[in-house]
């Protein structure tokens, strides 16, 4: 499915985590080609290693937006409290009568990029009414590139965009195909949004499936009741600090959750368009968060 030059054993940890300072604005493009430029581990270059990391889209579609059993659309929904307006990326099983359970697939910190859309055409494929919105949506939509994207991203007022996606969490648990159950799944800034979601609207999500996610803010951590399915990626020292904590409040509030740490695994292991991936690892999470789905989203 990823084919590259390099394979993840060929790359040093050391360009995995520039790359993550990088991807989540901690340091800008010429910083991090810089630090690759240091490497000297089997004549390997900036550029080749640059080219492994960052992201192919064209290597993240499994489900085609022209696949007959599905019907990909865009809908827009009121944020009274965000932004007036969101948009988002919908989609829905064709020829299914009965009611379907809903998901809200929240992407990363630079809009919505053509892998998180594959992921809830993925979701639509399986029987899911699915809903990715689109946080630049304000600001035009996601530009083509993720460097553009993460800037814009960065430009927003962070409490409207997550009143937006709060907004679209109701939007979808009352879609008039949906039965009802609403899950939400997210990667590192969507993993936050999912667990910031599970806190802020506990009797509005029912599931909540964070990818390599941060906790909610203090303030409202202790709402959470909605059963939560962790994933977390065992190279990923930013995020991976927050969980004895986070761990330990789901302890004291009785939450109903499962977390799972996948060996030798990069942040971002699910996204297939980068050599971060890890297609072993997101196969597993993958099935298990689409049983945690239809357990817990069932009418």
């Amino acid at each position: 499915m990823h084919e590259s030059k390099l394979s993840p054993t060929e790359i040093p940890q050391e360009a995995f985590d520039w790359y993550d300072e990088y991807a989540h604005g901690c340091i800008d493009r010429r910083t991090f080609l810089s630090r690759l430029g240091t490497l000297a581990v089997a004549g390997l270059t900036a550029s080749v290693v640059a080219s492994a990391l960052l992201p192919n889209y064209a290597l993240a579609e499994t489900v085609s937006f022209n696949d007959p059993t599905i019907k990909a659309t865009y809908a827009t929904f009121t944020s009274a409290k965000g932004h007036g307006e969101g948009r988002g990326y919908l989609v829905e099983p064709t020829n299914v009568d009965a009611s379907m359970p809903v998901v809200l697939v929240v992407h990363e910190n630079r809009g919505l990029n053509p892998y998180v859309k594959d992921v809830a055409r993925r979701f639509a494929k399986l029987g899911f009414i699915a809903f990715a919105p689109d946080a630049l949506h304000p600001l035009g939509g996601y530009p083509g590139n993720d460097d553009e994207g993460r800037a814009m991203q960065k430009s927003l007022d962070r409490d409207k965009i997550e009143a937006d996606f709060i907004a679209a969490a109701e939007f979808l648990k009352a879609h008039p195909k949906g039965n009802g159950k609403l899950g939400v799944v997210g990667f590192c800034f969507g993993g936050y949004i999912s667990n910031m979601l599970a806190a802020a609207i506990p009797d509005v999500i029912d599931a909540a499936v964070p990818y390599y996610g941060t906790p909610a803010k203090a303030d409202i951590i202790k709402n959470i009741k909605s059963p939560i399915l962790l994933q977390f990626a065992e190279n990923d020292k930013r995020v991976n600090a927050t969980w004895p904590e986070y761990e330990a409040l789901l302890k004291s509030k009785v939450v109903d959750y499962q977390a799972h740490i996948y060996k030798d695994t990069q942040h971002g292991f699910h996204n297939d368009s980068t050599q971060r991936y890890d297609p072993e690892a997101a196969e597993l999470s993958w099935q298990r968060t689409i049983a945690f789905f239809e357990k817990h989203l069932a009418s």
